[in-house]
């Protein structure tokens, strides 16, 4: 896209906020750069540059503009389409791991050399994945410096800095003030009440429209007790992270979504809001998406009757992969009660003041080892289960943002009692992949069947060819013309 400059300049000059995230536009005679949207008079297209990423700018000397804060602009949705390597290693960056394990530590999990991962980041994106990762460090201090009163100091080292010096030579080179300076700007000169201790609130930006019913719907209606609940028009549950536990709160407004975070170790922040925002597919391109659906004349309407819909994700591929094999076959009330059973026997205790939270998912280690006669399932699916956790476990499968999706729906569908419809929707919701499609279910076999679209699953498949690669949106337009709770925001 950003390579494509008459198409880039006829963005910027209609403020178009679709393509915020998508690239950004660099102003060479003031050394900023800037969303497509930003609300500033457009400059002569001839003093403007374009970059395919917020750290490509900074690392051509570019600052961020304070009007528009590119910085906070939804990330690019192409990296949650594309399942190439490129595509990989900037899920993995967006999720922490080179300010957790380095640039070897992105090549391991790749299979790369570092040099390989240096050439094609720098010819995709204008910047390295250190660059990539400052900049995200960079955004993920700001938000402690404007939203928690966390001393200066320790905002360094949770956002991930290696010192202090880097950490404020960096804040002033982005963002053009110093850290004192943006948190006297975020303050006011009469203060604000702080928030309340270890609680970080922030707004998770994402593209318009979004239609909140089946995305907290199906939250709500499927949480497991212990794990999750909806309370006071949030959604919340415990995350297992890698430097402690966290608790979550995520609120539909019209602009944003409201994020409330409370993380025994504030280094989780990068990684938490990655997994909030996978969550709830807030990365996605609802424009695109609903363009392409909107195209069959059968699916027209329920698009335009709520545009926007997202896919639920999944804050724990594994974790879903396990609730999958849970609810083979059974009603999502049933589902809920084997997978408190599990949480209560296996899952690690954890207080919540503000709710009913009670514990962590068990990990697939704590549920590789467990009796399998004390599970209330048919033989078989316990059967699924252990053979699933002891994969998991093992690290003979791997469900994260840098594996492959081809091949880990091979690896699923070769595990006893896993078929179609278990393997899709685990590359739907714990995989995310956008194109996942379920024929056989009940509920798409019963919406098409209304819609006049064809009912089996060969015929379907083949009329679906026509709505990829988002026919994991299309199920979800699909299950909404039933009335099940997944389909309503809770009251």
């Amino acid at each position: 896209m950003h390579t494509d400059t008459e198409r880039c300049v006829r963005a910027v000059r209609s403020k178009d906020a679709r393509f915020d995230g998508v690239f950004f536009t660099a102003v060479r005679t003031t050394r900023i750069y800037c969303r497509p949207s930003c609300p500033v008079v457009p400059p002569k297209p001839e003093n403007m540059e374009f970059h395919p990423s917020a750290a490509s700018c900074q690392r051509a000397g570019f600052r961020a503009c304070k009007r528009c804060r590119p910085d906070t602009s939804p990330g690019s949705p192409q990296w949650n389409v594309r399942a190439d390597a490129v595509a990989r290693a900037m899920r993995l960056i967006q999720d922490g791991v080179v300010d957790r394990e380095g640039v070897p530590g992105l090549a391991r999990r790749l299979g790369w050399s570092t040099r390989q991962i240096e050439r094609q980041l720098l010819a995709e994106l204008g910047a390295g994945p250190l660059a990539l990762a400052r900049a995200q460090r960079a955004q993920t201090a700001r938000v402690l410096i404007e939203t928690t009163p966390m001393p200066l100091g320790e905002v360094a080292f949770a956002a991930g800095f290696s010192s202090i010096r880097t950490f404020n030579e960096t804040v002033r080179e982005v963002f053009a003030l110093t850290p004192g300076e943006l948190r006297a700007r975020a303050t006011g000169p009469a203060g604000r009440r702080p928030p309340a201790p270890g609680a970080i609130t922030l707004r998770l930006p994402f593209r318009t429209p979004l239609e909140p019913s089946n995305l907290f719907g199906h939250l709500a209606a499927t949480a497991v007790p212990g794990v999750e609940e909806w309370r006071d028009g949030a959604y919340r549950r415990t995350l297992n992270l890698p430097y402690g536990h966290g608790v979550v709160a995520l609120a539909p407004r019209a602009d944003h979504i409201a994020c409330r975070l409370s993380l025994t170790d504030p280094r989780d922040l990068t990684h938490a809001i990655s997994r909030c925002r996978r969550l709830l597919d807030l990365d996605a391109d609802p424009v695109a998406v609903d363009e392409r659906l909107r195209a069959d004349p059968l699916l027209a309407p329920l698009v335009d009757a709520a545009p926007g819909r997202r896919v639920p994700g999944s804050v724990d591929p594994a974790e879903f992969a396990v609730r999958a094999v849970l609810g083979q076959q059974v009603s999502t009330a049933a589902a809920r009660t084997h997978a408190a059973r599990l949480v209560a026997a296996h899952g690690t205790p954890v207080e919540d003041p503000e709710g009913g939270l009670t514990h962590l998912f068990p990990e697939p280690g704590a549920l590789a080892a467990l009796d399998p006669e004390t599970l209330a399932l048919p033989r078989s699916r316990r059967t699924t289960l252990l053979t699933l956790v002891r994969a998991l476990a093992g690290g003979t499968l791997s469900l994260g943002p840098a594996d492959d999706r081809e091949e880990a729906r091979a690896r699923l569908l070769a595990l006893p009692g896993f078929g179609p419809w278990t393997t899709e929707i685990i590359a739907m919701r714990a995989l995310g992949d956008p194109d996942a499609f379920l024929p056989g279910d009940l509920g798409v076999r019963r919406a098409a069947e209304g819609l006049g679209l064809p009912a089996t699953p060969a015929a379907l498949t083949a009329r679906a060819a026509h709505w990829r690669p988002w026919r994991a949106y299309a199920v979800q337009y699909l299950w909404a013309t039933d009335t099940h709770p997944i389909n309503h925001l809770p009251s």
